[in-house]
């Protein structure tokens, strides 16, 4: 039995009491809940829907708890209710209830765990978007990982999601960057202001091979050439570097765009009808202390040019005007400044700030050799790169490794620990079950144990201490996804994997013996630990792709 048909159950045990009592039906909720108790001792679920129902109707929460207890312990797959304190239910399930949830989820395959939670809600999800200016950095990795986990975990909740990377590809970056690789290309050092890094030589030495002319024109012309070139390049890198990560976006997003398209303008215009527009000193400001920011902000200087800020808004009414109800951004931790601004922004449309955007900051990531900080780049210069910490790791120890924690927690990542063979090493030890189960499956059928036909499937032979601590581990899995996507805390899978799924599966294989031995006849208790074996693969192989990392079958 399933937590969610459990809680079905429990629904109708409150109808019949209601019906019985005469109570008020209305008072009843659509659907309830059922929940893990935190001590084990205390029931396989719990509920609190007497104390939820007791005001509503006028009946003592203990009282109407009993009357619960008494219909639904009478229910199929209930083993007993117990009430405790003011009046909870505490629910054990028969070992045949208990255990067909194994069934389930082999049946359910990769649509375990998903759900219609977030239906209905469309979402533009921004994660990265580092400008084209050199290779994606560690603290871009880490969004790249985290937010990358976190569209399949709304995903799989029922949102529609969009993600999206929005190139700063206009502004003096990137002039900055033009002048860079033009000096490279002159054999001069970078200018002051200018990127270093062997890659701008690189780049530089690419687009002379693309444009060869480049070198007869005048500095003005062939800045323009390395401009347009050199974007370009540093482009198709950054999203070859994050295709190799596992990453893809359904639409890359360039700032030129909006400049080119007349949306700034489009955006200026929707602020001024809105009211929310000054003029001052010749620059156009937005009135954004009137919704929290600490002070107006500029969008258009008196020389005519336009902020980044001016670009922030056309971007944020773009995404609107495409129909996405919740615009969700992911901003380093040197970006914490730009909440109140961009919450401000939003209202300053018309907007609702706290439903229609949402901001989420991540903080620092250092990768540590020997205990020390790495702190250069071969080929950055400055900083480490995606390149680099996948050189170093691997790619599902980087992603895992980095959605492995909450975002707004500074990490270190330790080379050694998570290039170790061993089970101190996270992904290794949730990795290490995904193979053994697949094992586990392969020795069986070389022996000629298969599960069978469902119907003949024994649940209730599983009903061993450590059975049940696993089913109970693979039951929470649905809550788990879906926490985890309203939350937008995608370690919340990653600790669940380990602490629940992968440590009750070492427990379970060390106590109950799902091959048989020598020339042991085969049982159906062997079978059904078989489906327990298979229901966990499962498990770990929907929680892993939803961290974008492998459950490989053999280590």
């Amino acid at each position: 039995m399933t937590p969610a048909e459990l809680a079905s159950v429990v629904l109708a045990a409150a109808h019949a009491v209601f019906e019985q009592r005469g109570l008020d039906g209305a008072a009843l909720p659509a659907s309830t809940v059922v929940e893990r108790p935190r001590n084990p001792e205390h029931g396989d679920y719990a509920s609190t829907l007497a104390l939820q129902l007791s005001k509503k109707v006028g009946v003592p929460p203990r009282e109407l708890a009993t009357a619960l207890a008494d219909e639904l312990s009478r229910a199929p797959g209930v083993k007993s209710v117990e009430i405790a304190g003011p009046g909870f239910l505490n629910i054990r399930l028969d070992a045949a209830a208990a255990g067909q949830l194994a069934r389930v989820i082999v049946e359910t395959g990769e649509e375990y765990g998903r759900s219609d939670r977030l239906a209905g809600e469309k979402i533009n999800l921004e994660f990265v978007s580092a400008n084209p200016t050199g290779p994606v950095h560690i603290g871009g990795v880490r969004w790249a990982a985290v937010g990358d986990a976190l569209s399949r975990l709304l995903r799989a909740t029922g949102a529609d999601v969009g993600t999206e990377y929005y190139f700063n590809d206009a502004g003096s970056q990137i002039d900055r960057f033009a002048r860079s690789l033009l000096a490279a290309a002159k054999g001069e050092p970078a200018p002051e202001d200018g990127y270093g890094g062997a890659y701008i030589a690189e780049i530089a030495t690419e687009v002379q091979a693309r444009r060869p002319e480049v070198r007869s024109l005048d500095d003005d012309a062939a800045q323009e050439v390395f401009r347009v070139e050199g974007v370009a390049l540093m482009f198709d890198e950054i999203r070859t570097s994050l295709r190799d990560f596992g990453v893809e976006f359904d639409t890359y997003f360039n700032e030129k765009d909006l400049h080119d398209r007349g949306e700034l303008d489009l955006a200026l215009n929707r602020l001024r009808q809105q009211g929310h527009l000054y003029e001052s000193e010749g620059a156009t400001w937005l009135r954004t202390t009137d919704f929290g920011d600490d002070k107006d902000r500029v969008l258009r200087k008196s020389n005519g040019e336009w902020t980044y800020f001016a670009a922030d808004c056309a971007y944020y009414l773009d995404k609107r005007e495409r129909g996405f109800e919740r615009v969700v951004i992911m901003l380093g931790a040197d970006h914490h400044g730009y909440i109140g601004r961009m919450k401000a922004m939003s209202a300053c449309f018309g907007d609702d700030p706290e439903r229609n955007l949402e901001i989420l900051i991540g903080q620092l990531v250092n990768l540590l050799r020997d205990g020390a900080p790495m702190r250069m780049s071969k080929r950055a210069g400055t900083v480490i790169t995606l390149e680099d910490l996948v050189d170093a790791i691997g790619v599902d120890a980087s992603r895992y490794a980095l959605a492995r924690y909450s975002s707004d927690s500074p990490i270190d990542i330790d080379i050694e620990l998570w290039t170790r063979a061993t089970r101190d090493n996270p992904v290794y030890y949730v990795q290490y079950v995904a193979a053994r189960t697949a094992g586990v499956a392969r020795n069986a059928a070389e022996v000629g144990l298969v599960p069978g036909d469902a119907d003949a499937f024994r649940p209730e032979l599983l009903d061993h201490e450590k059975e049940n601590e696993l089913l109970k581990a693979l039951a929470q899995f649905p809550a788990v996804v879906a926490t985890a996507a309203e939350l937008r805390e995608p370690h919340r899978v990653a600790r669940y994997l380990e602490e629940s799924v992968a440590a009750s599966y070492h427990r379970f294989y060390d106590n109950c013996r799902v091959l048989p031995l020598g020339d042991e006849e085969i049982t159906d208790l062997h079978r059904a630990r078989l489906w327990l074996n298979n229901a966990t693969r499962t498990v770990i192989a929907n929680g892993l792709y939803l961290l974008g990392v492998s459950a490989p079958e053999r280590m």
